[in-house]
């Protein structure tokens, strides 16, 4: 896995991290067979980005807006992660995310004068996002172009709209910035790909970027991952990513930067 710096016209990985599979910790002989350091330890994929990222911030790279797919962006953790680096971000997220309309906010019950003083909370249930952007109808919809492609100007149909992500994640993070004082979820934009003749919406993205944000921009970083999957077909082709046949930890670093300072070049 990596990071990689992209733009609509290319892209190249800055940093690699070895997945090891929680099955390898207390295997010994395979991570001795395998040359596998000592320090190195099963840690989940979002963890091991956060952890490139912070490898990258002591080289004096740091990215202006990081993109990432479901896989990254449905983690609440790996969200917190990034809102606590100071990194913006547009990420994909499932459609089963919980949320809530950026006017709602927690309420308190009136205090009865016993037991414990009653806190500001969110009473009602939060919905999905798929709920969220039906609600919303595919009227609000703007249609863009998102890419100039070979093939001929890539469109779609998109809404945006400003909500609370609501997972347990979100709400710890909110509940310990504001301590014994009232707290609210914050805002985030949610966009939505939602083409014409389709019964619902196709894909999901959340971000942190500011409210004066372009409907246009959020849709362009979106969709930038397609960049990076191009050339990751490219990496594991005709520069040999999928080529490595070892079976070494010091190996398999040394071809992955063979391969980065190829796809430099």
């Amino acid at each position: 896995m990596s990071v990689n710096a992209v733009t609509e016209q290319a892209s190249c990985p800055l940093d690699w991290r070895l997945f090891l599979p929680e099955s390898w910790e207390g295997d010994t002989r395979r991570r001795a067979a395998c040359q596998v350091p000592e320090r190195v330890r099963h840690r989940p994929k979002w963890q091991l980005v956060l952890d490139m990222l912070d490898e990258l911030q002591q080289w004096e790279l740091r990215p202006p807006v990081l993109v990432a797919d479901a896989g990254y962006g449905e983690v609440g953790e790996f969200r917190v992660g990034l809102d606590e680096r100071q990194i913006p971000y547009v990420v994909q997220v499932k459609a089963d995310t919980s949320a809530y309309p950026e006017q709602v906010r927690p309420t308190v019950v009136p205090d009865t004068g016993r037991g414990r003083r009653p806190r500001p909370r969110y009473r009602h249930k939060p919905a999905s996002l798929k709920q969220l952007a039906v609600a919303a109808g595919q009227q609000a919809g703007v249609e863009l172009i998102w890419r100039r492609a070979s093939k001929g100007l890539q469109r779609s149909r998109f809404v945006a709209l400003r909500v609370r992500p609501a997972g347990i994640t979100p709400r710890r993070q909110a509940a310990a910035r504001a301590g014994d004082a009232g707290w609210e979820l914050p805002v985030r934009w949610l966009l939505v790909e939602w083409p014409s003749g389709k019964a619902e919406p196709v894909k999901y993205w959340l971000s942190n970027l500011p409210a004066t944000t372009p409907m246009v921009e959020l849709v362009r970083l979106g969709k930038l991952r397609w960049r990076v999957e191009q050339d990751y077909r490219e990496l594991k082709g005709a520069l040999g990513l999928d080529h490595f046949e070892g079976r070494g930890w010091p190996g398999w670093h040394h071809h992955v930067t063979v391969v980065s300072v190829a796809m430099a070049s």
